[in-house]
C-alpha cells in the first residue's frame, strides 16, 4: 500500500467572504457531504509561506525568538515569511527571508519538507528548505519594526532543538517540522536525496 494525499474538492453550493484583512481573509463554504447533506465551513485564506531550516558547518540552526500575539508566547523559530505575491518563486522567497531576518546567504539549497499547517482551519502551505553552505550576507541589514524588532538570533545545536521539541519546550510548527524532519532525512536516504530546491509544489504552484 502506498501511503500518499491527493487532491479532492467536493461541492460547494454557496461561498462568501465576511472578512478581509491586510495578508489573508475569512471565507464560509457551503459544503455538499457525502450523505447529501449541506454543512458550513469557516476558514482562514492564506497566500503561502516559507521557511528555512539553516544548518551550519558546526551542525547548529539558526534559529531567532519572536512574540507571537496570538499564542502569548515568544517562540523560538526558523527564519519564516510570506509568499509575497501569487505565483512567486518559493526560493526566492525563502532566500529573502534569511536574508532579511538573519543577514545569511546559503549556497546548497533543498526542499526538507511541504505542509499544511492547520487544514482543519486555514489553507495555508508553507515549503521548509534546507538550507546549507551559510555565509554572512553582503550589504547593509534590512530594517526590521513592529515584532520583527525585538528579535533575537542564536545558532543551536541541532540535538539541542530535537531535545526542546520532544521535550515539550519548542512550539513554533516550522521548527518541529524542519528539525524532526532533518533528523529522519540523514537517518533515510541522506540529505543529498531530498528533493532539489526548485521541485514542483502542487500547493502553491509557480513559474521555476
Amino acid at each position: 500500500m502506498t501511503i500518499k494525499d491527493i487532491p479532492a474538492e467536493w461541492e460547494i453550493r454557496a461561498t462568501d467572504t465576511p472578512f478581509t484583512g491586510n495578508k489573508t481573509a475569512v471565507r464560509t463554504d457551503d459544503v455538499v457531504m457525502p450523505d447529501g447533506t449541506v454543512v458550513t465551513r469557516d476558514y482562514q485564506v492564506h497566500p503561502g509561506s516559507v521557511a528555512v531550516l539553516a544548518l551550519d558547518e558546526a551542525d547548529r540552526v539558526l534559529v531567532l525568538r519572536q512574540y507571537r500575539h496570538p499564542v502569548r508566547h515568544k517562540l523560538w523559530e526558523i527564519p519564516a515569511g510570506l509568499l509575497d505575491v501569487p505565483g512567486e518563486n518559493p526560493l526566492h522567497a525563502a532566500q529573502r527571508e534569511l536574508y532579511e531576518e538573519a543577514h545569511v546567504k546559503a549556497e546548497d539549497w533543498r526542499v526538507l519538507t511541504d505542509v499544511y499547517t492547520t487544514p482543519g482551519g486555514c489553507d495555508e502551505a508553507v515549503r521548509i528548505f534546507l538550507a546549507r553552505r551559510l555565509s554572512e550576507a553582503e550589504g547593509e541589514r534590512f530594517a526590521v519594526e513592529d515584532e520583527e524588532a525585538d528579535m533575537e538570533l542564536a545558532r543551536i545545536p541541532l540535538q539541542e532543538l530535537v531535545r526542546g521539541v520532544l521535550a515539550g519546550e519548542l512550539h513554533n510548527n516550522c521548527l518541529v517540522v524542519g528539525a524532526l524532519s532533518l533528523v529522519a532525512a540523514r537517518a533515510g536516504d541522506g540529505l543529498d536525496a531530498l528533493r532539489p530546491a526548485l521541485a514542483p509544489w502542487p500547493a502553491r504552484p509557480f513559474e521555476a
